[in-house]
């Protein structure tokens, strides 16, 4: 299978702290994969990199075979990567449906028309549909995330990054974001899930990555990463 993303030994310092030291991993294309760790571990910092908020200092990052370390962060979402982010901020002011439309106005190629078509299968795709003219304030926080994660579908990426899109929510409402992000990946859509809720990343994920102070501590299926004594160690201490 084709490898969409390969990360070489990048490394990242901020000041004398280390975020990431010669991380390396690879993403075949349409794999599920958790990347887990506890606070401060390095997981946003390597999705930063990845995405391109942040420049790796060493280290290569390659996307379907092409070299995106220098690209800046618009250049790899047009490249077919995107992110939803942890703490949701839509355009308040604006309704649901002209919260899509924004993004898909940088899409580009794409008519007045066109573009509320493809808003109204996106919004649908996420259960949004019915409230596509209401205003974001009359949004709960499961719709806030849904709408989060339309906004990273505006780009029509090849690789979604979902960072901590469960955070808050509880039972049936993280039964349906994960019922969302299945139905991406049927679809082709290979996604990488940053998660604190175990259970949820555990059944999602095909493979896992636990980072811990920087480095990669554990890779493997949920079962092997759940047994294994450095993990444990890394979230539960000594």
């Amino acid at each position: 299978m084709e490898i969409l993303l390969k990360v070489n030994q990048i490394s990242k310092h901020f000041g004398g702290f280390t975020a990431l030291n010669g991380v390396s991993l690879e993403l075949k294309r349409g794999e599920r994969l958790g990347l887990i760790g506890p606070n401060g571990s390095g997981k946003t910092t390597l999705i930063n990199c990845i995405s391109g908020a942040l420049v790796n200092e060493s280290g290569q990052i390659l996307f379907r075979g092409q070299s995106i370390a220098n690209l800046p962060a618009y250049r790899r979402t047009r490249l077919g990567i995107a992110r939803s982010f942890q703490i949701p901020r839509p355009f308040r002011s604006m309704t649901v449906l002209e919260n899509l439309l924004v993004p898909l106005s940088y899409v580009g190629g794409l008519t007045g028309k066109e573009a509320n078509r493809r808003a109204e299968e996106i919004l649908s795709g996420m259960g949004l549909a019915v409230k596509m003219h209401q205003g974001c304030s009359q949004l709960s926080q499961v719709e806030l995330r849904k709408l989060e994660l339309a906004r990273a579908m505006a780009a029509d990426p090849q690789l979604l990054i979902s960072d901590e899109a469960m955070a808050g929510l509880a039972g049936t409402e993280i039964d349906e974001v994960l019922a969302i992000l299945h139905t991406l990946n049927q679809k082709g859509i290979t996604i990488i899930m940053i998660e604190h809720i175990m259970q949820a990343v555990m059944s999602f994920s095909e493979r896992v990555v636990c980072l811990d102070a920087g480095q990669i501590i554990c890779e493997g299926t949920p079962a092997e990463v759940v047994a294994d004594p450095y993990v444990q160690r890394a979230y539960l201490g000594d």
